[in-house]
């Protein structure tokens, strides 16, 4: 079977840095973090009292009243990250475009509000509890509600694999349009899991950043020898992805080409990563891309911050690239600006990935400031940097050993 090559006609984004791709592409380029004090409950009694929050955002802007009050915040944003990407792919929905167009959506849904109905059913007693909770909080409504309210009709699915979905959801999108299943869709991710549950759990798993309450555009910082965890973040990120020849078809500009995809799973640990795993996916994306690690212009990475995600992902880096390689290609983490949206951080990092190799920067690793001896590549440290992009490999490592790689080219007919 011949497979097909898949275009990249549209993005979309709400981060901490912006509500639109370009705001969050500034951000980025002028090395701002998005992080600060958690204003979406009263987090004073709490060990971690920073995030990365979505800031001015009205769904309003983007439903109705109704379908607002049916959906959880993550549908909310996913819906206008899938409007902005429309937009951005120059799409006006028709019957057929609209009958044939799916969405692969990746997310947490509403798993940690799900306590509070509990407690309204002990207290208050069954009668009482929101009968919406489906609509409202189920995974299953990333992609439902955007497939209804811009009225689409084909392939709709939700992901989760922790934080690996997003890149999970293109990468079976990637695959469904190369293999001929379907010509275009909208694939990425979001989450909004920023609550009292979430926060509380990871912080005592150890997982969460702590010592930077006071400075809190100081909390993220990957790679760096005082980093003590990730900061949870929020938002979405989705990307308009067409067969070659659909795109084409329709005139579009094509602003790159989906290359390659790599997948493994750790098999070792709930939470601690593992360097064969995450090397595993590198080389499988490089082998599925055609490509080696020499050709790759940026290193998207996953991270996160915590003490032994960044020294594993460098050492897996190694492994996968080889040393020379390794130590050539930039590396960099914009979580450090946006923070970790689980679900959602893959989608956010591809809108970045294709906006680097438009404009040949890459954005910066922030909070940089003292070098660690097992993290030792090039984090293209604190400012912004000029570079011709051609191929961008991003990463996606799940806790609990989900891995997924993929690999962006500047399109060449």
């Amino acid at each position: 079977m011949q497979l097909r090559r898949v275009a990249i006609t549209g993005i979309g984004a709400v981060t901490p840095l912006g509500n639109d791709a370009e705001a969050f592409w500034r951000g980025l380029l002028a090395g701002r973090s998005g992080i600060g004090p958690i204003t979406h409950f009263d987090a004073s009694k709490h060990s971690v009292r920073v995030a990365g929050e979505v800031k001015g955002f009205d769904p309003a802007e983007v439903m109705d009243h109704r379908a607002a009050r049916r959906s959880g915040r993550f549908a909310q944003l996913a819906v206008l990250a899938a409007k902005e990407a429309l937009v951005s792919a120059k799409i006006e929905l028709s019957e057929d475009t609209a009958r044939e167009m799916g969405v692969i959506m990746a997310s947490t849904g509403g798993v940690f509000e799900m306590g509070r109905q509990q407690t309204i059913i002990d207290e208050r007693g069954p009668g009482r509890v929101d009968p919406l909770i489906i609509p409202r909080w189920g995974p299953h409504m990333a992609a439902g509600r955007v497939g209804r309210q811009l009225g689409l009709r084909g392939p709709s699915t939700s992901v989760n694999s922790a934080c690996a979905s997003a890149t999970d959801a293109l990468g079976h999108a990637f695959n469904m349009i190369r293999a001929g299943s379907a010509d275009i869709l909208l694939a990425g991710g979001t989450e909004a899991i920023i609550n009292p549950v979430a926060v509380a759990t990871m912080a005592l798993m150890g997982a969460l950043s702590k010592d930077y309450n006071d400075t809190p555009e100081r909390a993220s910082r990957p790679f760096d020898a005082t980093r003590d965890g990730f900061v949870l973040g929020e938002g979405a990120g989705v990307l308009v992805l067409e067969s070659e020849e659909h795109a084409k078809g329709r005139g579009a500009a094509i602003l790159a080409e989906y290359l390659g995809q790599g997948w493994s799973f750790d098999a070792v640990d709930d939470a601690a990563p593992d360097v064969e795993g995450q090397s595993l996916a590198m080389i499988r994306a490089l082998k599925s891309a055609g490509i080696t690690g020499a050709d790759v212009s940026w290193l998207n990475a996953h991270g996160t911050g915590t003490p032994f995600n960044d020294k594993t992902e460098t050492a897996a880096i190694k492994r996968a690239f080889g040393k020379e390689a390794a130590y050539r290609v930039p590396v960099s983490s914009i979580k450090s600006m946006t923070g970790h949206s689980a679900a959602a951080a893959g989608g956010i990092e591809a809108v970045a990935s294709v906006l680097a190799m438009r404009d040949n920067m890459i954005p910066p690793t922030i909070n940089y400031e003292f070098p660690d001896p097992e993290c030792d590549l090039d984090y293209v440290p604190n400012a912004a940097r000029a570079a011709r992009v051609d191929v961008v490999l991003s990463n996606s490592f799940g806790m609990g050993g989900q891995n997924a790689t993929l690999i962006f080219r500047r399109w060449v007919d």
